[in-house]
């Protein structure tokens, strides 16, 4: 691509439930709230968003409804990934149709792909849409750490953005960056590495942090990107211990509970997902109130 999807700050947005259901006032409270400040991306239906338990339709309509509220304001990335390429060659279209404005795919989990099946993989879906694909890495989740020479080739696809790196090998960084073009984004999907990324070269982050200080991720970020990396670094330290705590139990069980603290009830996450323990709970309260 000619010039990076976005930079800065893409908020993992969480999906907010009522009743079991998606509540969608609440929904657009926070993207109000992304919008006001300043937050150029969101994505919905992502890990944080809890797309394994949604539906294809509740999916769908939730990229509907949050692109028909920020309009031009904000760029809406839909969660399309799947095991099943079919499946999501499928969903990345009905994605595009429903006014996306770009796409967010995990490489395949359980199954295990080979280099050459995560290659045709990628490749099936870009092929598909006209959307930009920004390419997701997280072998925590999926099993399997896509390579720099899988990144390589999929970088050349002209509508594949970047990477969302999210495996923990910092050095990975460098090593996708001097392989691949100029123009293939790498943002970090770790909240805690958000100024060593971009130190070597990163656009900016995934973020999780950012649903609850979406100014203070931004300000890291806009310092990164002015090659001021000692507030770059001030920032991120000062915000270590709550994405720790944030960390300490599967994400989003914490950033739900924390966001209900902050005044925003998205509701409980669904099974299998249970509630944050109340240690744990304590010491995130703690975290969260050293910003308030």
């Amino acid at each position: 691509m000619e010039q990076s999807l976005f930079t800065g700050v893409c908020t993992a947005l969480v999906t907010p439930f009522l009743d079991g259901k998606i509540n969608y006032p609440m929904l657009e409270r926070l993207l109000a709230r992304q919008v006001e400040a300043g937050i150029p991306a969101v994505v919905v239906s992502g890990t944080t968003g809890e797309a394994p338990t949604l539906s294809d339709c509740e999916k769908l309509e939730m990229v509907r409804r949050a692109k028909e509220f920020v309009g031009q304001d904000c760029l809406i990335l839909a969660g399309t990934g799947s095991n099943c390429t079919e499946h999501a060659v499928a969903l990345s279209r009905a994605a595009q149709e429903m006014g996306a404005d770009g796409l967010l795919v995990v490489s395949p989990y359980y199954n295990k792909a080979t280099e050459e099946g995560l290659i045709a993989h990628y490749s099936a879906i870009a092929g598909a849409v006209r959307l930009p694909v920004v390419l997701y890495n997280v072998p925590s989740r999926t099993g399997v750490d896509m390579s720099v020479e899988v990144l390589r080739c999929l970088a050349r696809l002209p509508n594949v953005a970047g990477v969302k790196e999210a495996s923990t090998d910092i050095l990975k960084i460098a090593k996708i960056r001097a392989a691949c073009p100029p123009d293939f984004s790498i943002w970090s999907g770790n909240d805690d590495r958000i100024a060593p990324v971009m130190s070597l070269g990163g656009a900016g982050a995934v973020s999780v942090v950012s649903n609850l200080l979406p100014v203070e991720t931004l300000a890291l970020t806009e310092a990164a990107l002015d090659g001021d990396f000692d507030t770059a670094a001030h920032i991120q330290l000062r915000l270590l211990p709550l994405i720790e705590a944030l960390f300490r139990e599967v994400n989003p069980i914490p950033v739900k509970a924390a966001m209900k603290w902050l005044g925003y009830d998205c509701g409980p996450c669904r099974l299998p997902l249970t509630a944050l323990t109340s240690e744990n709970g304590a010491r995130l309260k703690k975290e969260l109130s050293n910003w308030e």
